[in-house]
């Protein structure tokens, strides 16, 4: 991922124009003070009282000689660039005096993500702001998972006239770092099933122009002579040209089953949770298929049932990545919405790959479906090998043992029922399952007479 341009420049929020400043406790006590000095002085006679309170008097009148109308402005900037699991994520908090008097204090804190590791975390910066200075505070930190993390908001409150005068905070909304997960490597060398269009980078068996050579024939209206075969045609006198098979495109729809959450996530170089796992995944399964100029489409299974239309190109792998993004853990006792996955949503001809868990029962169900409708179905195990569902109070290892067993009998039985089940290692995790579907997709049918 190539980093873009530098992010835009801090834009400061309007001041209101309703005075923005407060006394503080410190005022108070002063005016108390010379208050009681004064009062007490004169009701006993004694001079030596209100000499001690002229000096109070006289620094408070002095120190607000000149108020601030103005509270701090503060603007929140973050930089724009694509950044991957493991890149540095960077900030810019920037604060502003458009006041004239100056700024004794300014305590400036931000809000940092979870999954950004900044060195000084979110402990307030200190800040002094002569009149119209302006003040940067950076923050940098690694990005350890995908998904858009919002820094901020970010709140700057000022103290003036020697403390005694406090300002009402300044707040700066959060901004969205996008970080994109990392595709591990992946690299399915086998045929697609069956491919649909006409261009594209799968052998089909349709004769047409391609990279595949099907044989030698005798040249006939319509064939061009770039074609023509002249070792042949010399030696047979007559001429003959050498027949290739059509590339055809693929569709390939990635199935994401967002029911359940398992595992621990532990950012890129920890621990890898369900979701992890699955997001990961289908970032590299989708650069390779878009990378041989195949369509992909993206579907959720979950209470929200998002879908992104299926087509080719670069863009369409930014639009996976960006779609990627808002992946989450979608837990509902009610039934999925299935209407997602009707004829005129998923193509007969298409490969849908289904990245799950296998935890929650309606996950296996739905594949099962999608197999007994006749499209092609190849089930990711996305649950880590140490993870398991969220434990309820009181369960035992005995308890966890037979969720595995139930587990791997659902496994079983969907691989009965012609739906393979591999678990997701990698480059060339796939190869041997799609040879199998490809092998049985290209075999002949049975017909009833």
């Amino acid at each position: 991922m190539r980093p873009a341009a530098p992010g835009e420049e801090a834009v400061f929020a309007p001041a209101d124009d309703i005075p923005e400043w407060a006394p503080t406790r410190a005022l108070g006590r002063a005016v108390l003070l010379t208050g009681l000095l004064l009062i007490t002085g004169v009701l006993v006679g004694r001079v030596d009282l209100v000499v001690l309170a002229i000096p109070f008097a006289v620094g408070t009148a002095v120190a607000l000689r000149r108020r601030p109308r103005e509270r701090p402005r503060i603007a929140l900037t973050v930089d724009d660039a694509y950044l991957a699991e493991g890149d540095e994520a960077a900030a810019v908090v920037t604060v502003g005096n458009p006041d004239v008097p100056a700024y004794d204090l300014v305590v400036v804190r931000t809000r940092i993500p979870r999954w950004v590791r900044v060195e000084e975390g979110d402990r307030p910066r200190l800040l002094t702001l002569p009149p119209g200075g302006v003040e940067e505070i950076e923050l940098r930190g690694p990005a350890n998972r995908w998904g858009r993390h919002p820094f901020g908001p970010a709140l700057a409150r000022a103290a003036a006239c020697d403390g005694l005068m406090a300002s009402r905070p300044g707040i700066a909304a959060a901004r969205d770092v996008k970080v994109y997960p990392v595709t591990e490597p992946f690299d399915a060398d086998e045929a697609m099933p069956r491919a649909a269009g006409l261009v594209g980078g799968h052998r089909s068996r349709r004769p047409g122009e391609g990279g595949e050579l099907a044989g030698v024939r005798i040249f006939g209206p319509g064939d061009r002579l770039r074609r023509i075969d002249w070792r042949v045609s010399l030696r047979t006198e007559r001429l003959h040209v050498a027949a290739t098979l059509s590339d055809r495109d693929a569709e390939v729809v990635l199935l994401l089953d967002v029911l359940a959450e398992a595992g621990r996530s532990g950012g890129v170089g920890g621990s890898a949770s369900v979701l992890d796992t699955t997001v990961r995944a289908a970032a590299a399964i989708a650069e390779h298929y878009l990378h041989r100029g195949d369509r992909v489409s993206m579907l959720e299974y979950g209470t929200s049932a998002r879908r992104l239309r299926p087509a080719t190109g670069r863009r369409q792998y930014l639009t996976v990545l960006e779609w990627l993004l808002d992946v989450e853990a979608q837990p509902s006792p009610y039934e999925p919405y299935d209407q997602v996955f009707g004829p005129h949503l998923l193509s007969s001809n298409a490969l849908v790959v289904v990245l799950t868990p296998l935890v929650d029962g309606r996950s296996a169900e739905m594949v099962a479906r999608l197999a007994r409708s006749g499209r092609f179905v190849l089930a990711v195990d996305t649950l880590p090998p140490a993870a398991a569902p969220p434990r309820r109070t009181g369960w035992s290892d005995v308890a966890h043992r037979l969720w595995l067993l139930e587990r791997d009998n659902t496994v079983g039985q969907l691989r009965e029922h012609g739906v393979p089940v591999v678990r997701w290692a990698g480059a060339g995790s796939l190869d041997l399952v799609l040879r199998d579907v490809a092998r049985l997709a290209s075999a002949p049918k049975g017909v009833l007479r």
